[in-house]
């Protein structure tokens, strides 16, 4: 059973970080604990299980990144993972993933990226091309962010 001012925490963890210098030190300021009591709790939540895993995902819009394109390529099945290795490998791809192919749709090898021009992610979906070889591919732009939300605990509790 978790206390109140745990429950208080875990309702703040799942709202994310704040985009601050030391985020938890923000977060023991509006649950008026230590930093230390809250770096304390969230790794005991870790042992305990309560919380499986901790990691962060930046929200790209947020820090000026508002072109989002996913790339397709049609890349053949045995060059697949050495041309994987090396798209990934450019740190404007934050996604790199292979499916398998259907009929209708050449394309096997998807790469995400984020820039703050549309411009900007065309420029890098060239450069991965002349990297690897690989043409024909086609930059597909995001017209809308639909749903991307972590299930909430405690709301009732306020």
């Amino acid at each position: 059973m978790l206390t109140k001012v745990e429950k208080q925490l875990v309702r703040e963890l799942q709202e994310g970080l704040p985009l601050v210098s030391r985020p938890f030190l923000a977060i023991a300021e509006k649950l008026n604990i230590s930093e230390e009591e809250v770096l304390v709790r969230v790794k005991e939540f870790i042992e305990r299980g309560i919380i499986r895993r901790f990691g962060a995902a930046v929200r790209h819009q947020d820090i000026g990144y508002v072109a989002n394109a996913m790339v397709v390529w049609p890349v053949p099945e045995e060059k697949a993972r050495e041309t994987g290795q090396v798209m990934a490998s450019f740190p404007e791809v934050t996604h790199c993933y292979q499916r398998p192919r259907v009929r209708g749709w050449p394309y096997t090898l998807f790469t995400v990226l984020h820039g703050q021009k549309e411009e900007q992610c065309r420029e890098i979906a060239a450069r991965l091309s002349m990297a690897t070889g690989i043409t024909g591919y086609r930059v597909l732009f995001s017209t809308a962010e639909l749903k991307k939300s972590s299930m909430k605990y405690f709301l009732e509790e306020k």
